[in-house]
Parts: C-alpha cells; structure tokens; sequence
C-alpha cells in the first residue's frame, strides 16, 4: 500500500511554503489537486509526477481519487491553499480514512502558513491575544448556526478572522456579520483585510468596523477584526498581550496604583473607545466604584460637564459641594478638596434641620436643600440617596432662589427616583451628570465630585493622587 500526505501550501509564493511540504512534493508520485494551485508547486515535483485535477468544488471526488491511487502503491500528495487543516482537505481525508476498506492505507499531513496568518502579518499585529476563525460559506453549515458562532465571536471580544466571506451567490452575509458586531462592538474597532496574500496581485487595506465596506470584499480575501483592545498605529493593527505597560506607576502610592490600573481595565472592556474625555473620565469612575458596565448606558452627562465644572473649581469659581447626606460628603476625597480650596457640606445634622422638616411637613434631606440653598444657591449639588432632595432643588431654582454650579443627580431607590432626574433636564444652563433609571447611590454621588475635582489627571489616565 502507498501513501496519502496532505500538505498546506500556504498561501501561494514559494518562500512561505515550508520545507518539509517541498520534500513531500518531491517525493511523490502523484499530486492531487484543484488546478489552480498546480502553478505554485512546479518547481518542487519530478518530471515523472502525475498532477490530478477534480476540478473546483470536487472535494469529496479528489479524496476518493488519492485513496484510489494509493491502494496501488502511490505516494499521493493532496494539495491545499494555505493550511490544508483549515477548511481544507485534511478533515475530508482522515474521515474517509475511517470507512475506507483499506485502512492500512499510511495518511500524514503537513501544516502550511494559514491566509489568516500571512494576512496578519502584513497588517502588522492584530492576532496577539485570543482569537477565533469563522466562514461565512454556508454550503456545508447552515446560517443560523454561522450567525450563532459570530454572536459568539463579537460577544466574546475574539480577534476574529473571516474566510469565505463573499462570492457571487452569497453577497449579504457579510453585510450581517458587521451589523451584529456593532452590536457589541465600538465602531472605532480596527479591521483589516488582504486580497490574494502572499500573490502577486495582493491588496491590503486598514479601516474600522464602522467604515469597513463589504463592496471592498471578494472570495480571495481576509477579514481581521480586532478586539476592543486592538488599535492602528503608523499603518498597523496593533492586539497588545500585556507584555508592554504603556503607563508606569513608579512612584506612585500603592493605592493609587491599584486604581490606575483599574482604570486601564475598565478602558480596555468599554464597548465604545470613541467618548468624549471629560465623559469618560466620570464614566471609569462611575464603573470603578461599582463594579457595573451597566453605566455605559445610563450614566448620561451634558457635553463638556465635567470640564466646565473642574474650570470652575480650578479659577475658584466654584468652592462648595452640597451633598443631601453625609455619606457622599464621606466620600469626596480630603486631600483634593484640601488641594483645590473647596469645602463639602451636608446640612442633615444641621440642628435648624429636624425643626424645619417638623415645621413645614417635609423631609430633613429637603429642609437640607433650603437650608444649603440660602447659604450657597451657586454651590455644585450632589445627590446620591434621597429624590426629595433633588426635587426640592428643582422647586427652588424655578423659583429662582436656587442658581447651581451644576447638578450631580444619582439618588437611588424605587419611589419617585426616576421622576426626580428627569426632573433636572429642563435646566439646560446648568451642568449636569445624571445616573439615570433606578440606579445610583451616595458612593456613586462622590466618585462622580472625584471626577470633576481630579479631572486633570484624565489625559494622562492616572488617577487617585488624593488618595
């Protein structure tokens, strides 16, 4: 009995084809292949070799045919582009190996350098963390099960590469792919695709997911998307391990590296890269105290709220935050207020307090606000528990006794919480970041006092100074 070795030719010039695939074809007696790639394998078989082209989409034929050729004693290399193991004939011919009648019958295959793989290398670095492969051919798997694996691909943040992405037939698949990695993904994620790598007439372009366009795309190319990490720098897609920390954090208290830290994972798993700095910096903050990515999409801010209000701190504009309880103004840190000349209040334990509530038949957080409002109708208001104390803010600058710096509105709970935010919107003058829905809370309400105060560190992503 002969021999089948099946080889991956890689993806068709001679120096990216591996040495031992060439002494295969040296050896062999007969080459069974699809035509096309007969042209790349010239100058490595004997005169006296028998080439065997099946023809295109003749997989299961080739197979038979290599057994057949085999059984008379015949070193029969089957030739694949690229990777004969990725979505070549490897799999065929070990499977039919299993039923095939002369089983003693020696099969062996050989690797060869993938499409995805020469594709990467030409885009730069975009395969340097987990990744995934997935075709888009639904010849041999049905759709709905494509379409599951690329939920899966986007959802887990897999650097993915696509083969067989389009043909003549099959036009809107990829069109779809993209559609469902927007859904988790930044429009911002850098993709990269190669025509015919490693070929003569090889064509390579970088874009984004957002920009990418499948009228760019034929059955000769690669797709790369990167993930959430990946990034384009000088003319490459860039996937970092981890080997290489941009940031150092010499120096620093270990708490404040902890944090900074914290802040370059945060940054690393946010679905969006693309938010404005002042925006992001309360976001990382919101999400570092709560451990919930659910910010995302109900922390909202006015454009610029952030920045406009750390300028009114920084020019001494602005020298007071009004909290409804005290547990925020616990959380404000001491050494930033200490730093910028600005003093946290909380009128709750303030003894006029418990008579006006009883007096006028309100809450002691809102006889807090009136209070607070008399004695600094301009201060940054900061609300992490209590929705009547909001509300009463409300009131009071309708009434005009009441002209804030800007409005942190995050109290949490069930009853009348979700009105009182929305209540704040209509004041379009006043700065604002709001926690929106059900959710927030007194730590949230000072992480966010944090933000502004330390907002000059955001540039540089290094937080906690203060701490």
């Amino acid at each position: 009995m002969g021999k089948i070795i099946i080889a991956g030719l890689g993806p068709g010039n001679e120096g990216d084809m591996t040495l031992a695939v060439r002494e295969a074809l040296q050896s062999a007696d007969v080459v069974v292949g699809y035509q096309y790639y007969f042209q790349f394998i010239k100058p490595f078989v004997r005169e006296d070799c028998e080439c065997v082209d099946t023809g295109m989409k003749k997989e299961r034929q080739r197979a038979e045919q290599a057994f057949e050729l085999a059984e008379q004693g015949k070193t029969v290399v089957v030739i694949s582009s690229g990777d004969a193991g990725i979505y070549g004939m490897t799999p065929l011919i070990y499977e039919m190996q299993r039923h095939h009648a002369a089983t003693d019958i020696e099969v062996s295959s050989l690797p060869g350098i993938s499409a995805f793989q020469k594709a990467a290398s030409l885009l730069g670095a975009p395969i340097g963390h987990d990744l995934c492969i997935i075709s888009l051919s639904d010849l041999m798997t049905p759709w709905e099960v494509i379409e599951r694996r690329i939920k899966a691909a986007a959802t887990g943040d897999f650097v993915t590469a696509i083969y067989n992405p389009k043909s003549h037939g099959r036009y809107w698949q990829l069109y779809r792919l993209q559609e469902l990695f927007l859904q988790e993904r930044s429009a911002e994620t850098p993709v990269g695709y190669v025509r015919q790598a490693g070929r003569d007439d090889e064509e390579m372009k970088i874009t984004t997911l957002g920009a990418f366009d499948p009228e760019d795309i034929d059955m000769f190319t690669v797709v790369l998307i990167g993930n959430s990490q990946s990034y384009i720098a000088d003319g490459h897609i860039i996937t970092p391990r981890g080997y290489y920390r941009e940031e150092t954090t010499e120096g620093n208290k270990i708490g404040q590296n902890i944090m900074i830290e914290s802040f370059q994972t945060i940054a690393k798993e946010l679905k969006r890269q693309d938010y404005p700095l002042d925006h992001k910096w309360a976001l990382l903050h919101a999400i570092h105290t709560t451990a919930d990515f659910d910010m995302e999409n109900i922390l909202y801010t006015d454009p610029g709220a952030v920045e406009t209000l750390f300028n009114k701190v920084r020019t001494g504009a602005l020298k007071t935050i009004i909290s409804d309880v005290t547990m925020v103004t616990s959380g404000i840190r001491k050494g930033a207020l200490q730093r910028l000349g600005v003093e946290a209040k909380c009128y709750l334990s303030d003894p006029r307090v418990a008579q006006m509530a009883e007096e006028k038949g309100i809450t002691r957080t809102q006889a807090g606000i009136r209070l607070a409002v008399e004695e600094h109708p301009d201060a940054l208001f900061a609300f992490g528990n209590a929705p009547t104390a909001l509300m009463e803010l409300c009131e009071l600058i309708r009434k005009d006794k009441a002209h804030p710096a800007g409005i942190i509105a995050a109290p949490v709970g069930f009853v009348h919480v979700r009105e009182s935010k929305h209540m704040v919107k209509p004041f379009r003058e006043t700065p604002k970041i709001i926690v929106e829905g059900r959710k927030g809370g007194s730590n949230l309400a000072a992480t966010l006092c944090n933000a502004i105060l330390c907002f000059d560190d955001a540039a540089q992503l290094k937080p906690g100074r203060d701490l």
